[in-house]
Order: C-alpha cells, then sequence, then structure tokens
C-alpha cells in the first residue's frame, strides 16, 4: 500500500470526500495526492450525469453586500435533501461562492459558472460536490444590484434571500432598508410599483376577474360600463397585493409601504429588488 490512514484523512479534509471515497481514489492512484484529487474530480463528473434526471428541490440561498452598502448579490445553490442545506461546509461553500460574485461582478450566471475559485471554476466545484455528496448540486439562480444603498436579508434558515436598492446611502436609512427587505421575503412582490408590473401579466389577471364577474349570478343584467369599473376596481387590489410599494406594510398595517418609506423621508423609495428562494 503506497499511502496510510493519514493520507487517507488529509484528503478527506482537502476535499470532503467520504473516507471509502479517498481510500479508494489514492489506491487507483498509487497514493499520489493529485492523480487522487483528479479521480474524485471524474467521479463527480459520472455521478452528475447519472444524476442528470433527478430534480433539486433543496438547497442554500445568500445574500450579501459590499462595504459601503452600493452593491449587492444573491445566489442560490440547489441540492436534492435538506439534509444537505444543513451540512455547514456546503452553507460555507455557497457563502464563498457570494463573496466571490461580489468581487468579480459577473454579468449573470454562466459568467459566475466560469469563474476561478481556489484553483478551478465554479462549474467544476459543483461537479466535485456532487462527486462528494452524492447530489446533483447546482448553481440554480444568480442575481446582482446596485443602488445608493443596498441592504440584504436572509430568510428561514437560507431558503429565501433578498436584496433592495433603495434611493438614498447612509446609515440613517438602513433599518428602513432592512425592513423592506423583509416585507419583500414575506409578501413576495413582483415588482416595486405598478408600472414595473408586466403588461401580459396584469392583461391575464384583468380576463380573470372579468370572467369571473360575469360568470357571478348576482352580476346578471349589469351593463358593460358596470363590469368595467368593477374589473378597475378589482385591479387595484392586485396592484396593493403585488407591486411592493403599494403593499400594506407589514410592520404597520395602516401604512402602504411606499407611505412607510416617505416616512422616515419625504424622498426615500425602493428603486429595484432581487428575491431569490428554494422552491
Amino acid at each position: 500500500m503506497s499511502y496510510t490512514a493519514q493520507d487517507v484523512k488529509k484528503l478527506r479534509d482537502m476535499t470532503g470526500a467520504g473516507m471509502m471515497d479517498c481510500k479508494n481514489a489514492l489506491e487507483e492512484a498509487a497514493g499520489d495526492f493529485e492523480k487522487a484529487i483528479e479521480v474524485l474530480r471524474k467521479k463527480g463528473q459520472k455521478m452528475m450525469a447519472k444524476l442528470a434526471g433527478r430534480e433539486s428541490n433543496e438547497g442554500v440561498v445568500v445574500a450579501i453586500t459590499n462595504g459601503d452598502r452600493s452593491r449587492g448579490v444573491i445566489v442560490n445553490v440547489c441540492c436534492e435533501t435538506d439534509f444537505v442545506t444543513k451540512n455547514e461546509d456546503f452553507v460555507n461553500f455557497v457563502k464563498h461562492l457570494a463573496d466571490l460574485a461580489l468581487e468579480k461582478w459577473p454579468a449573470d450566471k454562466e459568467a459566475l459558472l466560469a469563474l476561478s475559485m481556489d484553483g478551478q471554476t465554479v462549474a467544476e466545484h459543483l461537479v466535485e460536490k456532487t462527486g462528494v455528496i452524492g447530489e446533483r448540486i447546482e448553481l440554480k439562480d444568480f442575481e446582482s444590484l446596485e443602488a445608493p444603498q443596498v441592504l440584504s436579508y436572509i430568510h428561514m434558515g437560507y431558503r429565501s434571500g433578498v436584496i433592495v436598492g433603495i434611493n438614498k446611502a447612509g446609515d440613517a436609512f438602513q433599518e428602513a432598508g432592512k425592513n423592506i427587505a423583509m416585507q419583500i421575503a414575506a409578501m413576495k412582490p413582483i415588482a416595486v410599483d405598478r408600472n414595473g408590473i408586466p403588461a401580459d401579466v396584469i392583461e391575464k389577471e384583468i380576463e380573470i376577474r372579468k370572467e369571473l364577474l360575469r360568470n357571478d349570478p348576482k352580476n346578471d343584467g349589469k351593463t358593460d360600463d358596470i363590469l368595467e369599473k368593477m374589473v378597475s376596481g378589482s385591479i387595484n387590489k392586485f396592484y396593493q397585493e403585488v407591486a411592493l410599494l403599494d403593499q400594506e406594510y407589514v410592520k404597520a398595517n395602516k401604512q402602504t409601504v411606499g407611505e412607510y418609506l416617505r416616512s422616515v423621508d419625504k424622498d426615500l423609495t425602493a428603486t429595484a429588488f432581487r428575491h431569490l428562494s428554494v422552491k
């Protein structure tokens, strides 16, 4: 045998792979550490192919900002079981990935996957993690945001994360931004305001509400003009549900989010947000 028990432990500490996997890799590599690591990586590629058809419905979401809070990133790395999401090494890997994204500021998910991290690409690390953990591991989503001030919030033990931009920098507005990030995590708006809601979403909602009104016996005999007015009122309620600034502020339900921000500063508002969660 060209390796010792200490070598097996060292390889395990370096890679996070199981003891038997490390033992087998060292045997195949005749005790050569570099070759053993390559064996484990290849195993990860084989495992990735084997698990290609399986769903990754669990994961870890990390949202962070830079020192002056002018930039923020949010990443979602998914896996198959919640057992893995509770693994400290896996959570730290996702945090490390978020740090890398914040430092290098890639344009999109594909650019992040191509970045170098500890001697190999992010994509190669994910393959390696798949081999070590024995589950399909992949970068599901990545988002970034710039604003005068960006605040972050991680919800439900890394199952949901938010970054939100506000139009004023400075510590005086940090608490308000944090509160709005928490609002987004809880109430899941789809746009900052009603102008940001996609036209096709509004059209679909109008058609659904029209159909419901037409099919309600209580509306028999009502003219199209009256029904249109009823739809208009109903759509306003829809805006209050999905547009952040129109939502009821969860910490003071007699205020909208927009009114809350203006109570902090008359010109304060949210400019954009990103929200990722484990589905």
